[in-house]
């Protein structure tokens, strides 16, 4: 592989790779559906899971590179930034989505959510927009590391914690959700394992 190919695999053009990529999935989503409804649920359902997947890569990126030192894993954490930010276009997304569902059918969009939803989600995407504006150099610097890392900690693990619940919920109904719980339990064992490694190499 050249280096003009590794590049496209980094850095901020792997954001807009992968923000393409989102953007044209949604629209064979739609262009596939067989109403405007049926489409925006489904583009619905689809970020859902890319957005899982995408932050699952950015929040196990440092964690699986300390466990499972190798150019894969390195890659992985030199690149957790950019994956956010992925993340971050793909519930963009999936934000719109929800907006033309609301439009399209706001007795379904009603009964698909409750107060607890506005709430916890409304927090979620505070988080989300919060992390992705602070993921750019100078606006890093302008808050300070420290605040950095307690916005960024605190707000991955509400984002994971909103995962759970979410997936949760329709996983006890739906064995389709199971896979995506999966990989929301696999997110904490490889988080914790790699802090109790950490520790024990430290003692």
């Amino acid at each position: 592989m050249s280096t003009t190919e590794i590049s496209v695999w980094t850095g901020w053009k792997l954001t807009a790779l992968i923000s393409v990529l989102l953007v044209i999935l949604a629209a064979v989503a739609v262009t596939m559906s067989p109403s405007s409804l049926e489409a925006t649920r489904l583009v619905i359902r689809l970020t859902a899971r890319t957005s899982l997947v995408l932050f699952a890569l950015a929040f196990t990126a440092s964690s699986l590179d300390r466990l499972f030192p190798s150019p894969a894993t390195r890659w992985l954490r030199q690149n957790r930034r950019y994956l956010g930010v992925s993340f971050a276009v793909s519930h963009a997304i999936h934000a719109v989505a929800l907006f033309v569902l609301a439009r399209l059918d706001s007795a379904l969009f009603l009964q698909l959510t409750d107060i607890g939803s506005y709430i916890g989600g409304g927090i979620a995407y505070l988080f989300i927009i919060l992390m992705t504006l602070t993921s750019f150099d100078r606006t890093a610097v302008l808050i300070g590391p420290t605040a950095w890392y307690w916005l960024h900690t605190v707000g991955a693990w509400y984002i994971w914690v909103s995962f759970l619940l979410n997936f949760g919920k329709r996983a006890a109904m739906n064995p389709m959700y199971w896979p995506a719980m999966v990989i929301v339990g696999l997110m904490l064992v490889v988080r914790l394992a790699a802090v109790i490694g950490g520790r024990r190499r430290m003692a």
